[in-house]
Protein backbone atom coordinates (compact mmCIF):
# COMPACT_ATOMS: atom_id res chain seq x y z
CA UNK A 1 0.00 0.00 0.00
CA UNK A 2 2.85 2.70 0.96
CA UNK A 3 4.84 1.74 -2.51
CA UNK A 4 0.97 2.35 -4.47
CA UNK A 5 0.95 6.08 -2.26
CA UNK A 6 4.14 6.69 -3.26
CA UNK A 7 3.88 5.99 -6.92
CA UNK A 8 0.77 8.45 -6.66
CA UNK A 9 2.64 11.22 -5.30
CA UNK A 10 5.50 10.88 -7.82
CA UNK A 11 2.76 10.79 -11.12
CA UNK A 12 1.38 13.79 -9.23
CA UNK A 13 4.72 15.38 -9.16
CA UNK A 14 5.18 14.72 -12.51
CA UNK A 15 2.16 16.46 -13.57
CA UNK A 16 2.73 19.41 -11.87
CA UNK A 17 6.14 20.31 -13.64
CA UNK A 18 4.48 19.68 -17.35
CA UNK A 19 0.64 20.23 -17.91
CA UNK A 20 -0.81 17.33 -19.08
CA UNK A 21 -4.48 16.35 -20.72
CA UNK A 22 -7.05 15.10 -18.59
CA UNK A 23 -7.21 10.90 -19.21
CA UNK A 24 -11.12 9.99 -20.58
CA UNK A 25 -11.59 6.75 -19.83
CA UNK A 26 -14.02 4.22 -21.86
CA UNK A 27 -16.24 2.64 -19.01
CA UNK A 28 -19.13 0.33 -19.22
CA UNK A 29 -21.57 0.31 -16.49
CA UNK A 30 -24.19 -2.87 -16.01
CA UNK A 31 -28.09 -2.28 -15.36
CA UNK A 32 -27.10 -2.68 -11.82
CA UNK A 33 -24.55 -0.23 -11.44
CA UNK A 34 -21.57 -2.10 -11.50
CA UNK A 35 -18.20 -1.27 -13.38
CA UNK A 36 -17.35 -4.14 -15.66
CA UNK A 37 -13.64 -3.14 -15.19
CA UNK A 38 -12.17 -5.69 -18.39
CA UNK A 39 -14.31 -2.94 -20.02
CA UNK A 40 -12.13 -0.30 -19.15
CA UNK A 41 -10.05 1.28 -21.98
CA UNK A 42 -8.24 4.91 -22.35
CA UNK A 43 -9.97 6.66 -25.01
CA UNK A 44 -8.13 10.24 -24.35
CA UNK A 45 -4.42 9.72 -23.74
CA UNK A 46 -3.03 12.25 -20.72
CA UNK A 47 0.12 12.33 -22.78
CA UNK A 48 1.82 10.52 -19.85
CA UNK A 49 1.69 6.65 -19.86
CA UNK A 50 2.10 6.16 -16.28
CA UNK A 51 -0.76 8.94 -15.43
CA UNK A 52 -3.00 6.63 -18.12
CA UNK A 53 -2.37 3.54 -16.03
CA UNK A 54 -2.96 5.00 -12.69
CA UNK A 55 -6.54 6.27 -14.31
CA UNK A 56 -7.53 2.80 -15.19
CA UNK A 57 -5.62 1.22 -12.06
CA UNK A 58 -8.26 3.45 -10.55
CA UNK A 59 -11.09 3.12 -12.38
CA UNK A 60 -12.11 0.33 -10.07
CA UNK A 61 -12.44 2.21 -6.79
CA UNK A 62 -15.57 4.06 -8.70
CA UNK A 63 -19.23 3.86 -7.97
CA UNK A 64 -21.99 4.40 -10.27
CA UNK A 65 -25.70 4.12 -9.88
CA UNK A 66 -27.39 2.51 -13.21
CA UNK A 67 -28.32 4.83 -16.07
CA UNK A 68 -32.20 4.76 -16.89
CA UNK A 69 -34.19 4.63 -19.89
CA UNK A 70 -37.84 4.72 -19.38
CA UNK A 71 -37.52 4.41 -15.50
CA UNK A 72 -35.66 0.94 -16.01
CA UNK A 73 -31.86 0.58 -14.97
CA UNK A 74 -29.58 -0.18 -18.41
CA UNK A 75 -26.45 -0.96 -18.96
CA UNK A 76 -24.33 1.91 -20.81
CA UNK A 77 -20.78 3.01 -21.68
CA UNK A 78 -19.44 6.56 -21.73
CA UNK A 79 -16.50 8.69 -21.16
CA UNK A 80 -15.10 9.97 -18.07
CA UNK A 81 -12.64 12.14 -17.49
CA UNK A 82 -9.96 10.92 -14.40
CA UNK A 83 -8.39 14.12 -12.92
CA UNK A 84 -5.37 14.28 -10.59
CA UNK A 85 -5.10 15.84 -6.86
CA UNK A 86 -2.48 16.48 -5.17
CA UNK A 87 -2.00 14.67 -1.92
CA UNK A 88 -2.81 18.61 -0.18
CA UNK A 89 -5.75 18.85 -2.12
CA UNK A 90 -4.67 20.83 -5.16
CA UNK A 91 -6.53 20.31 -8.76
CA UNK A 92 -3.19 19.64 -10.59
CA UNK A 93 -4.99 20.39 -14.03
CA UNK A 94 -8.68 21.55 -14.96
CA UNK A 95 -11.22 21.31 -12.41
CA UNK A 96 -13.87 23.34 -10.45
CA UNK A 97 -11.80 24.00 -7.50
CA UNK A 98 -9.31 21.96 -4.65
CA UNK A 99 -12.27 21.45 -2.22
CA UNK A 100 -14.38 19.29 -4.60
CA UNK A 101 -14.83 15.78 -4.64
Amino acid sequence: MKRALAGLVALAALACRKPAETPRLRLFVDSTGHLRPESTKVAESSGYPALDSAAVAGAAQLHFAPARRRGLPVSTGFLQPIEFRHPQGQVLKGGPSATAH
